[in-house]
């Protein structure tokens, strides 16, 4: 995979989370466990939500284009 779909995949997955949080927050509404239910998937989906997470601070500096700029 090159840089721009690896980026691309992972921080749509970061936002995923985000909105999923939020609605947690907001509504108790989990919309992950409400499309995919209880179980093994589900968790895989949290893990790669949260690798996507870091993945996304730590690269953040190099691929944003404020934050980039010196």
């Amino acid at each position: 995979m090159d840089k721009k779909t690896v980026h691309m995949v992972t921080f749509t997955l970061a936002m995923v989370g985000a909105l999923n949080w939020g609605l947690v927050g907001l509504l108790k509404y989990n919309l992950v466990e409400s499309i995919l239910g209880m179980g093994t998937i589900t968790q895989v989906v949290y893990i790669l939500v949260g690798l996507s997470a870091v993945y996304v601070f730590a690269t953040h500096a190099s691929d944003c284009k404020l934050c980039g700029k010196k």
